[in-house]
């Protein structure tokens, strides 16, 4: 019995990560307000009734893609603000995280920067949700730092999302990168552009007190 229960569960969890490949790749091409569940069925090739399984709606499904787009970068996220090497150190570093992590997740980065301000509410407030926990991770590791000594809670988180705005344009320039005539190009363009605006921001940072 035990093993029945083992592959039924199993299967579910497969069928569920199918339909949300599926809405993925539907996504690269219209937003999810304009999705619907009969076209996530037929790509995964199960019955529209399967879809409530898993699913109490699309946007239900929705945030679920918000949760595997985002929830796995909060170590990633926190690390870009480590403070271990100097700031240009730590600012090469994290321009070169968000362009790798937007070469190997394209789909989900697209996603996120065109769902933040979409049509669906919920998913709206999940990515805000998400944002918001990354601006208190981050405040937390700037919180470490000595440069940021005496600084009050409410400057500190508004750093924080200063950083957290940063990383989300950065990573929708080396987006659309990746679709410029000559990619690479493009990326060693957006690599600059973003080390100078992160700078920017740290050296702001440093003057800020004053």
């Amino acid at each position: 019995m035990s093993h029945t229960l083992g592959v039924r569960q199993a299967q579910k969890r497969k069928t569920r990560q199918a339909l949300l490949d599926a809405a993925l790749g539907l996504l690269e091409e219209q937003s999810l307000s304009s999705l619907g569940l009969r076209e996530v069925t037929r790509a995964v090739g199960v019955a529209p009734t399967a879809f409530y399984r898993h699913f109490r709606s699309t946007a239900d499904l929705g945030v679920a893609l918000v949760e595997e787009a985002l929830g796995s970068l909060h170590p990633m996220i926190r690390s870009t603000v480590a403070t271990t090497g100097d700031s240009a150190e730590r600012i090469d570093r994290a321009v070169e995280v968000i362009a790798g992590h937007v070469e190997a997740y394209p789909a989900h980065v697209r996603f996120v920067a065109r769902e933040r301000h979409g049509g669906v509410r919920p998913v709206r407030e999940a990515i805000r949700a998400q944002l918001a926990r990354f601006a208190d991770e981050v405040k937390a590791e700037l919180a470490r730092d000595p440069v940021s000594e005496g600084w009050d809670d409410g400057d500190l988180l508004m750093l924080a999302h200063l950083y957290v705005d940063q990383m989300l344009v950065t990573a929708s320039l080396f987006l659309e990168a990746l679709e410029a005539p000559a990619p690479q190009r493009e990326r060693e363009r957006v690599t600059r552009l973003a080390a100078r605006q992160l700078r920017l921001i740290s050296i702001g940072r440093r003057h800020w007190p004053d």
